[in-house]
């Protein structure tokens, strides 16, 4: 129960679920802020990618012909706000062509099914 607790709250389980490739439009971007700010109030934050959201952790991004900043690089630094529950859908990644080892984050590649059963678990749950 202490772990639940924090100055008087309790902490709550988010679950962030990116569909949308990185660019082109305001999903990407507004989600990883949105995450940081979780993360800065202590709640137990995690990440699910899947369909096109598998490019925003995608490695070697370039967004020179998109006129928007490359904010890929972002991704690693969620380790230091404590996320550390980063999952990746199978089936998107391999319907795209990718493998763990195109991604520039460590996570854990999990199929749909297994990923609904997480987010069953989760008291929010927002898509991006």
């Amino acid at each position: 129960m202490e772990d639940e607790m924090m100055e008087g709250g309790v902490v709550k389980k988010f679950m962030y679920v990116n569909r949308k490739a990185p660019y082109g439009t305001i999903y990407a971007l507004e989600s990883l802020e949105v995450v940081l700010i979780a993360a800065a109030f202590e709640q137990d934050v995690s990440l699910i990618f899947m369909d096109d959201g598998v490019f925003q952790i995608k490695k070697g991004q370039k967004t020179d012909g998109v006129d928007m900043k490359n904010f890929s690089p972002t991704y690693r630094a969620l380790e230091m706000y404590d996320i550390e529950k980063l999952y990746v859908c199978k089936e998107s990644l391999e319907a795209r062509g990718m493998s763990e080892d195109d991604l520039i984050v460590d996570v854990e590649v999990l199929e749909r099914a297994a990923l609904q059963d997480l987010m069953d678990e989760q008291d929010v749950v927002f898509s991006f």
